[in-house]
């Protein structure tokens, strides 16, 4: 110990404060550092920051240009609903006034045919009515002559007499059918 206390001149070193020489060193490197840094690395970190501020203000510009698409698309969509409900109620109240028309145009024909099949049914009533009134009175006729040929006791061969006989004996009765029946 006594021969390094020797060489450094007998002078007392404080291990805390650098010598000159390293605080020349030293203050050279920095400002080297600085000058580079200053250089190279601070514009480049200034671009990657304009970089990425113009990135998240483009983000934003787009996310706000998106979501006003967005709304505007939702707003087409709603009038598009709305128009669509819209024509959806028209083409119902469409559909139930057609609906309406043919059920009345259905009522109209069955009405049409029911007064139809009545008329018939009447019109046959009517032709049955006719051929049995007529098949009655041939027959009542008949029965008249042989009721007349025996209470008189006279033959009516004839066929004009037997016609005015009938004829007769019908419309008496006839006559007298009339008023019990109203």
């Amino acid at each position: 110990m006594k021969t390094l206390i020797l060489a450094a001149g007998g002078e007392d070193i404080n291990p805390v404060v650098p010598h000159t020489s390293e605080i020349i060193i030293g203050l050279i490197a920095f400002l080297l550092l600085f000058f580079v840094i200053k250089k190279f690395v601070s514009p480049r970190f200034e671009t990657l920051y304009a970089e990425r501020a113009a990135k998240i203000e483009g983000g934003i510009e787009k996310a706000e240009q998106a979501q006003a698409e967005a709304q505007q698309k939702l707003e087409e969509y709603k009038a598009q609903l709305a128009d669509a409900r819209a024509e959806a109620a028209r083409i119902r109240d469409d559909a139930r006034i057609e609906g309406e028309q043919i059920i009345s145009e259905l009522r109209a024909k069955a009405q049409e045919e029911s007064s139809r099949i009545v008329a018939q049914g009447q019109t046959q009533l009517e032709t049955q009515r006719a051929q049995i009134v007529a098949e009655l009175r041939g027959e009542l006729g008949k029965l008249a002559i042989d009721l007349a040929d025996r209470v008189v006791g006279e033959s009516l061969e004839d066929e004009v007499r037997r016609r005015g006989t009938v004829d007769r004996f019908l419309s008496e009765l006839d006559n007298t059918s009339a008023p019990a029946a109203k």
